[in-house]
């Protein structure tokens, strides 16, 4: 039986119990468990049914099968026996410890509660106490965990894992061996569990490479350490290591270890044939085949453009190539991030790898890969200056920070979740904002803390200049903590930096925070009189609502109500004028851009117009319309290596009207003096349509 299991048992009195009720040491209860050592899990999982038909009222006996249910990947079932066990028997500390390790799965904020409940119920509950530490030292709380590791100890010196919890904060300190990973290898030399320990929070604080070397060593130790299998495989190939990931995710597969992550990570694995790889001297990119040729030019550049810019920034040239991952799936993307705290839901960065979502992946106008790009690529910058010793709330919201940088639609936006936080005073201390990543305490909170980081950097950079934030980078790659970090670089107390920060957010969003019931209602109203056709209502009130919350630009937003109404009384100037305001906000809604681009060029400002449609390429790249309409523009400005470019895509996104789209390549090829292209470019046309009169007429002229 595994330590942990053999704890609850003791503690929870079910031995004691079984053999006066049963008489037997063969009950069905004893079975139960004798099939769960046996790794006979469905006969363990038959054996305690029966157990609980012949003893309803015996909350030990379902606390013992939810724990069955919860090694064996279904949380909410063994949420539910808990929760009946606790029906029958009201703080029943074994109950209260299974509903903790639920919500400690899922980084939830109530296992800490859960746990500390059960250790009110059994002070002598070591499991408890034991997952107490682990989920302060998961906070970046290194002295509680310490503590609650002790107290775990003092029960049971043979507490192995608050050992491994010892353990793990020295080497999280870069040391190179631990006193307590010797003494539990004396007490069991087979508990890989305890470098499994080590090496999941290594993962947890970025540093994969360590954290894998620690899985090895785990596996080593304890080759049927399946669920360590697991993990390495998910890591290497967090790392691109997809061979030897496969090796250790196929063996954990076989041996019955099948939950969610081990087998969709299979599935991701074997999905890779669709993908292509692109490869140069310092990046690689890896598209699905299906949409690599329309977006590699793209992503590509764009990807080129940060790293010179950070580079120069941060003072560091990359010692590998970037892998840069598009998934059209979202799924798929989910899959790499599955049991990492406080993701955003569009990208991540493991060292030198970023997977991120496709474009293809989201609605249309609801994704700006470009700022999910130069994010995750600050991330791959800041984590190689640090050696990823970097609280995640600094690279987070230097990332987001970032993002704005480059352009000022960019970046994140007020919502109502944080326009809520920031009324109800819920912003964190910034020594304690991990927590609001890692381990929220209510919803919407993991929103706000990128909110919060970004503009806190935002804030930094504004008051003491953006030299400060690369000062805070290597002060970070000292090891420092975060108090540190700002006394050092700041020159103030982390106390007064909340102060001035938050009476700054304050008065910035004072007008937003105080008015947003107004701007409800008056949204209802503005909304209700836009539908009745009441134009005259929408352009009088709009603008007022318009200016209370500006940096809403979500569908049905007063920007694109009041464009509408001028539009339906013919004023199209003050429509371009609305929709221009609308762009510049962030608004992304691909078809309200389109319609300000249209309006610009039927105005004679064509330059306008293309620049509109541009920035639209950024949000909704792998629409041939945009292509062929910016393709125009380009050509009539003058611009005819934008034209080859925006035509290129058009025939790479395989467009019904092949003829036309080669015709107009070569129109552009045409524009830039290069009559060969030109001519290659009105051959395929004439290729797929030979009668294609436009080609034709160009292929005479060119000829002669």
């Amino acid at each position: 039986m595994k330590r942990a299991a053999a704890l609850l048992l003791i503690s929870c009195g079910l031995f004691a119990q079984q053999r006066p009720q049963q008489g037997s040491a063969t009950g069905p209860a004893a079975q139960a468990e004798a099939f769960w050592r046996q790794e006979r899990y469905q006969e363990a999982n038959n054996a305690f049914r029966i157990a609980v038909e012949r003893e309803p009222q015996n909350a030990d006996l379902r606390v013992r099968w939810g724990r069955l249910f919860l090694e064996r990947f279904n949380k909410a079932e063994a949420a539910k026996l808990f929760e009946e066990a606790l029906e029958l028997q009201p703080n029943h500390a074994g109950a209260l410890l299974g509903l903790a390790l639920v919500a400690a799965d899922g980084f939830d904020m109530r296992a800490v509660q859960l746990a500390e409940k059960a250790c009110a119920a059994d002070p002598n509950l070591v499991e408890a106490r034991e997952l107490l530490a682990r989920l302060a030292l998961e906070d970046g709380d290194t002295q509680k965990a310490i503590d609650h590791a002790d107290k775990a100890l003092a029960i049971s010196p043979e507490a192995l894992d608050a050992m491994a919890v010892r353990a793990a904060i020295d080497f999280l300190n870069d040391r190179e061996s631990s006193p307590w990973m010797d003494r539990i290898l004396k007490i069991n030399p087979r508990y890989g569990e305890a470098y499994a320990t080590v090496g999941r929070f290594f993962i947890l604080n970025r540093r994969y490479e360590e954290g894998i070397r620690f899985y090895q060593k785990a596996v080593e130790i304890q080759p049927r350490l399946w669920s360590a299998h697991s993990e390495l495989g998910i890591n290497l190939m967090r790392l691109a290591q997809d061979d030897a990931a496969r090796r250790h995710l196929v063996l954990a597969y076989e041996n019955g270890y099948r939950n969610s992550a081990t087998v969709n990570t299979l599935r991701l694995l074997d999905s890779y044939k669709n993908f292509v790889f692109l490869k140069s001297q310092d990046v690689i990119l890896k598209l699905d085949r299906k949409e690599a040729e329309p977006l590699r030019p793209y992503i590509e550049a764009e990807l080129r453009r940060a790293m010179r810019t950070y580079e120069k920034k941060y003072g560091l040239k990359l010692d590998r190539p970037v892998q840069v991952e598009l998934y059209p799936n979202h799924e798929d993307f989910a899959v790499r991030t599955l049991g990492m705290p406080g993701l955003g839901a569009l990208g991540v960065a493991f060292g030198y790898v970023v997977a991120m979502d496709s474009p293809s992946a989201r609605k249309p106008g609801s994704f700006h890969w470009a700022s999910t790009l130069w994010h995750e690529m600050s991330h791959v910058y800041v984590l190689a200056a640090t050696k990823h010793r970097v609280p995640r709330w600094f690279t987070e919201g230097l990332s987001v920070h970032e993002e704005t940088a480059v352009s000022p639609d960019w970046g994140d936006r007020l919502s109502p979740p944080i326009i809520a936080a920031i009324r109800d005073k819920k912003l964190l201390p910034v020594s304690q904002l991990d927590r609001g990543f890692v381990r929220p305490s209510y919803p919407d909170q993991v929103i706000v803390s990128y909110f919060q980081a970004g503009r806190l950097c935002d804030y930094i950079a504004k008051t003491w200049g953006e030299q400060k934030l690369v000062e805070m980078i290597r002060g970070f790659a000292e090891l420092k903590s975060t108090p540190q970090v700002i006394r050092d670089t700041l020159g103030i107390e982390p106390e007064e930096l909340d102060k001035r920060f938050f009476a700054a957010v304050e008065a910035e969003t004072k007008k937003t925070v105080d008015g947003f019931k107004q701007w409800q209602e008056g949204m209802r109203r503005l909304n209700a009189a836009a539908e009745a056709g009441n134009h005259d209502a929408v352009i009088a009130q709009g603008p007022a609502l318009r200016d209370l919350f500006p940096e809403f630009v979500e569908q049905g937003c007063a920007y694109e109500l009041i464009a509408a109404a001028h539009l339906a009384k013919g004023d199209k100037p003050a429509a371009i004028a609305e929709l221009t305001r609308y762009s510049k906000a962030g608004g992304r809604n691909p078809a309200t851009i389109k319609q300000l681009a249209t309006l610009l060029e039927e105005a004679g400002r064509g330059a306008e117009a293309a620049a509109a449609l541009e920035r639209l390429i950024y949000i909704a790249p792998l629409d041939e319309e945009l292509h062929t309409r910016l393709g125009n523009l380009w050509l009539a400005q003058g611009n005819a290596e934008g034209a080859i470019r925006e035509f290129t895509t058009v025939i790479a996104l395989k467009p019904l009207d092949l003829a036309a789209s080669h015709y107009n390549l070569a129109r552009a090829w045409k524009a830039a003096a290069n009559h060969d292209r030109a001519m290659e470019a009105l051959l395929q046309a004439l290729e797929a349509a030979p009668g294609y009169k436009p080609a034709q007429k160009m292929l005479l002229e060119l000829t002669q």
